[in-house]
């Protein structure tokens, strides 16, 4: 099937990597994506969209989007709260995003600080839906004067405690929910994400699969926002590419239960020559169950995965090759090699890379948006988040971009994970997605290709 026919919103742009070289495989599959350079070439391919699909050009939310109102101005030393998952289902997505606000908060500190004075790290942990782990954890760094907390990962996990951020006053950024449901939330205004929603996911996904010649499809998602949500872009998406509704199975299933038998059985019973696993952790039992039964991605099925279970860790958690085949979509950048290394040294033991470019990002920007209101007040710094993001002189790293502030130039940062250019919604309008690949030894190969996704502002 054309791959025209998923193309969707205002543009989707096929980007080829043709430069990649000097990392193993298990250094790939992760926002950091590509571990070559920034000065490596790439050839860009620009396809016209057709109408009648996808992204709307601008942003409907019923009574529109809440915008802060700066606070008081204040010049404490600016606090940084980590809620980030050291435990739970998204545990393996924890080190990456810790060492990405680590090394963010030291690169600050090097070069000035906010306001002058060191940025200070509040390092917690949010768990996940199972527990109070993030509720704990946020009033815990609200009690420290945290202006800003970074996190959660989990969509499910930053709808529990985002009305409580918000209310406080602080800043809430997460660097990978991808939930469509946070584009409208009403959140005073005090909500950001360096992740793109997953409106943009959906296409990508799709468009994979149809890519391959798939014609009959499972969809398997786990019940949460994320999940829902995912699946029912996908969804959307694969019916536009021609592939009829009877064609398409979508369970929702508990991603607690203690077996995931009686969903695999129904896929099988279903008989699709694709399969999308939306999910986390347990995304490795469904994937073992469907090889029990002669479903997995060395039996012959086309398997999909996405951003929440398409690293390294899942391959770790399976008997060995049997993710050999295995495709995925994850948010991706080509973050470069110097910055993977760096990453390395804040903590020697990673083995993937998702979202540290993000959560580097979303801590940096928290940093300027403050040197730009001239305060540290949670409520000053999100009047500035979007502004320091998009229509200015372009700035790409921490000192760069605080020289302009302090000249009093308005700015336009673009980070480790590329151009940002929020939209009023405080998220990114630009989604870049790379299409990842197990090998027989259970590690991710390095993306041949991306999709970017531009959405209207």
């Amino acid at each position: 099937m054309s791959s025209r026919h998923l193309m969707s919103g205002a543009v989707v742009v096929a980007v080829s990597v043709v430069a990649l070289a000097g990392c193993s495989s298990s250094d790939s599959g992760d926002s950091g994506g590509s571990s070559g350079s920034p000065s490596e070439s790439v050839s860009i391919e620009s396809t016209p969209a057709p109408s009648g699909l996808g992204l709307s050009q601008k942003l409907n939310c019923p009574g529109g989007v809440e915008k802060a109102t700066p606070g008081p101005v204040t010049t404490a030393p600016l606090k940084v709260g980590t809620l980030l998952p050291a435990t739970g289902s998204l545990a393996y997505l924890g080190p990456p995003e810790f060492a990405g606000v680590k090394l963010a908060v030291t690169d600050i500190n090097a070069n000035g600080g906010v306001l002058g004075q060191p940025v200070q790290e509040i390092t917690g942990d949010s768990g996940d839906t199972t527990t109070d782990t993030a509720s704990a954890t946020v009033d815990r760094e609200l009690g420290s004067g945290a202006q800003v907390i970074v996190g959660a990962a989990s969509s499910s996990v930053s709808l529990k405690v985002l009305d409580k951020i918000a209310t406080a006053g602080a800043v809430m950024f997460s660097p990978a929910n991808t939930s469509d449901e946070f584009t409208c939330y009403k959140d005073k205004g005090q909500y950001f994400r360096t992740a793109p929603a997953d409106i943009l996911q959906g296409q990508a996904l799709a468009q994979t699969m149809a890519e391959d010649g798939v014609q009959r499809v499972s969809l398997l998602a786990l019940n949460d926002p994320y999940g829902t949500g995912l699946a029912e872009q996908a969804q959307k998406n694969l019916e536009a590419a021609g592939i009829p509704a009877d064609q398409i199975q979508k369970i929702i299933y508990d991603p607690n239960a203690q077996s995931f038998n009686a969903e695999v059985d129904q896929v099988k019973n279903f008989n699709p020559d694709g399969v999308a696993v939306i999910g986390f952790d347990e995304s490795a039992k469904i994937i073992t169950r469907m090889h029990e039964v002669g479903i997995g991605p060395t039996d012959g099925k086309s398997v999909y995965g996405v951003d929440g279970n398409m690293g390294n860790a899942l391959g770790e958690a399976v008997g060995g090759g049997l993710l050999k085949g295995m495709k995925g979509t994850t948010p991706l950048t080509n973050t470069g090699a110097e910055f993977q290394a760096r990453l390395k040294e804040a903590d020697p033991k990673l083995i993937d890379y998702n979202y540290a470019g993000e959560s580097y990002d979303a801590t940096v920007i928290t940093a300027l948006a403050a040197a730009q209101a001239k305060s540290t007040n949670g409520r000053s710094i999100a009047s500035q988040i979007n502004s320091v993001t998009a229509g200015g002189e372009k700035c790409t790293a921490y000192k760069q971009c605080l020289d302009l502030v302090n000249q009093g130039k308005d700015i336009d940062y673009d980070g480790v994970t590329g151009t940002l250019d929020f939209n009023e919604a405080g998220e990114p309008s630009i989604g870049s997605y790379g299409i990842l690949e197990f090998d027989g030894s259970n590690k991710l190969l390095e993306p041949t290709r991306k999709y970017v996704s531009v959405a209207g502002k």
